[in-house]
Order: C-alpha cells, then sequence, then structure tokens
C-alpha cells in the first residue's frame, strides 16, 4: 500500500504536468489562428508593451500596421521583428508614423491604413503619456496634452476606423488602459482624467456597437513595469499608506500584458483587470466603503508632503 501510494504521486504529478503542456500547446495554436491574416493596428508600438504585442501578434501571423511618433525606432523594430520570423508564416509589417498626441494626423493616418489593406480587424489603443505632480503645478497646456494623447487621440483613431468594422460587421477594438480608470491615485490628476474618460468611452461604446458583432475589449493593469523583480520585502516602511500604494503601483510585465492582450482578442473578452490582490482589494474598497478609501488615501498624501522623497 505504501509503494502504491508512493508512485501514484509522481504520477499524478507528470499527469498534471502533461495536461498544462497540452493546454498551453492548443492556446498557442489557437491564439495564432485566431488572428492569422488579420489586419492588427498597434498605436505606440515602440513602447515597451507595443513591442511585445507586436512580437506576439508578429508571430501569430497577423498583417501588423506599427504606429509611433520616432521613425528609427520603428525601423529597429522592424527589422528585430523581420530578423527573427519566418517568412513563409509571418507577413511583413507597415510602418505608420503617428503621434496620437497630434489630433489633426489622425484621419489621414485611418485613410492610409485602410488604403493600404481595405479594412482594420483589430485595433489595438496602446499610445499612454503619464504625468505626476500636484494638481496645482501642472499647466492646463499640459493637461489638454494628457488628455489628446490617452483620449482624444485614441477616441479619434477609434471613430476613423469604426464605420469599416460597421459595415463588414467583425472587427474588435481593445483598449489598454490602467487601474486609474478605475479610482484615482494623488500627484497624477490629469493622468487620472484621461483614463477615467477613456474607460467610460470604450464602456459606452461596447453596448453600441454590440448588434453589429464589433467587440470592444479593456485591458486594464496595475503599471506596466520593464523589470521582473519583487519589491524588496525588508526595507519597507511600516505605514499603511507606504504598504498600500506600493502594492497598488508594482505592475506587471509588458510580456505578461502582452499575451492577456492575445488572449482578450482570442477569447473576446469584454473586460479584463490585471492586478494582484491589494489593487483589487482598493477597486472594491472605493466601490462599497469610499469614505474609508479617501481617508486612507489623504492619509498617504500628508505623510508624502510632511516627509522629504526618498533620492
Amino acid at each position: 500500500m505504501g509503494v502504491t501510494a508512493v508512485l501514484i504521486l509522481p504520477l499524478l504529478l507528470l499527469g498534471i504536468s502533461g495536461l498544462l503542456f497540452i493546454y498551453q500547446e492548443v492556446s498557442r495554436l489557437w491564439s495564432k489562428s485566431a488572428v492569422q491574416n488579420k489586419v492588427v493596428v498597434i498605436t505606440d508600438a515602440i513602447s515597451g508593451l507595443g513591442k511585445e504585442c507586436a512580437r506576439v501578434f508578429h508571430t501569430g501571423g497577423a498583417r501588423l500596421v506599427l504606429c509611433g511618433k520616432n521613425w528609427e525606432r520603428l525601423e529597429i523594430l522592424y527589422d528585430a521583428l523581420i530578423s527573427v520570423a519566418d517568412p513563409s508564416k509571418t507577413f511583413t509589417p507597415k510602418l505608420v508614423l503617428l503621434d496620437l498626441s497630434d489630433i489633426s494626423c489622425v484621419q489621414d493616418v485611418a485613410k492610409e491604413v485602410l488604403d493600404c489593406y481595405g479594412c482594420v480587424d483589430i485595433l489595438i489603443n496602446n499610445a499612454s503619456m503619464k504625468i505626476k505632480g500636484p494638481a496645482h503645478k501642472i499647466s492646463l497646456e499640459l493637461d489638454k496634452k494628457i488628455m489628446d494623447a490617452n483620449y482624444f487621440g485614441p477616441i479619434t483613431l477609434t471613430k476613423a476606423l469604426l464605420p469599416d468594422m460597421i459595415s463588414r460587421r467583425t472587427g474588435q477594438i481593445v483598449l489598454v488602459n490602467n487601474i486609474q480608470g478605475k479610482l484615482g491615485i494623488p500627484f497624477r490628476t490629469a493622468y487620472a482624467a484621461s483614463k477615467h474618460a477613456a474607460l467610460g468611452f470604450f464602456d459606452c461604446l461596447r453596448a453600441e456597437v454590440e448588434e453589429y458583432d464589433v467587440v470592444v475589449s479593456t485591458v486594464s493593469p496595475t503599471f506596466i513595469r520593464s523589470y521582473r523583480v519583487d519589491p524588496g520585502q525588508g526595507n519597507w516602511d511600516a505605514s499603511i499608506w507606504k504598504f498600500f500604494f506600493r502594492k497598488l503601483t508594482y505592475g506587471v510585465h509588458p510580456v505578461d500584458v502582452a499575451e492577456e492582450v492575445m488572449r482578450t482578442v482570442r477569447r473576446k473578452k469584454q473586460e479584463v483587470f490585471m492586478a494582484n490582490p491589494i489593487p483589487k482589494a482598493a477597486v472594491y474598497l472605493r466601490t462599497f466603503f469610499p469614505e474609508l478609501f479617501f481617508a486612507v488615501v489623504a492619509c498617504g498624501v500628508k505623510e508624502k508632503l510632511s516627509v522629504p522623497e526618498e533620492s
């Protein structure tokens, strides 16, 4: 009996590992088939997340349109994709110079893409501009620039491409947003406002275009980081606010977000919230116990104003 039990456990673990491997391989192949030959537009493709999305969708056989505001960096991304791709299974990406904070050029870019491919199957609104500082020290001009880049730019491009999707009764629009579309964090007033506005727009749009079989998805991570390390546990401050804030701002890696964007496209998910338990708890706290949430946040602001920032 003892020998049998000893043998069963390794065999069980081996069987579970095999099933997980099969599931991952099937999911990978399914992801590729979901975007193969599809025209996919990615804004701010030269950012960390944009590059990872480009890699994932290019490997999946999509007809990529990579948008960015720096031509040299777009060419570097282009070379990186081409150098590792199988020409028989992938398509040459199209590069488009686009700065979403310059609203006047967005319509021309949409026309260029439609003239080139005739349609757009998937639009990934990834571009974002960040600013941090006290509200009274940020100029109104900078507030407007943030709104142009994070709100007016994405919705202008979406509106330009949407009629084609509606007429063909197919398409998917993905907004890569942020946790600050659901709750506000001090010293990020303009950024949080733009993310709230964008989330509100696409939530409304989702209901409007459902009858045309156009899918609207939002992917909201906490913050997107560029490294895979855990925050140091030993030097944490004992303050509740410090614990709350550091957990709230400890983000996810671009690779993980890009893979989630692919899963969102494949499964046609409507909303994805990528966060560890502390940010998720903060969202629920803001919804059901707003006074407690505001008190915790205000306490953090007072502490930040009274203690010099670390270098």
